[in-house]
């Protein structure tokens, strides 16, 4: 089943500038693991050391952060799509 995930503008480099990028995937797990396979320099941007999720990129399946949902179990249906938010900061206090 093919679900899209959106790419921010800050990592579409390492996907060749594509904003939306195709993959297969039944979870979110499914659907990254495709996307690091096709596109593996976003792992480390993505994913730490330990394997999870960087605790400053946020990832929405739906517009639905996935941490209030089944994290990484979170299934997904054909057409489906799977959004990489980095988190912003900065401003003043």
């Amino acid at each position: 089943m093919s679900v899209q995930v959106r790419i921010p503008t800050p990592l579409r480099k390492f996907t060749a500038g594509q904003e939306i990028v195709s993959v297969d995937g039944e979870t979110v797990g499914e659907a990254l693991a495709n996307l690091m396979s096709e596109h593996p320099e976003l792992k480390a941007k993505i994913f730490g050391d330990n394997g999870e999720i960087r605790r400053f990129v946020n990832v929405f399946a739906n517009d639905e952060d996935i941490r209030f949902q089944e994290k990484m179990d979170t299934k997904l249906s054909d057409g489906d799509q799977v959004s990489i938010v980095p988190a912003i900061a900065g401003g003043r206090s």
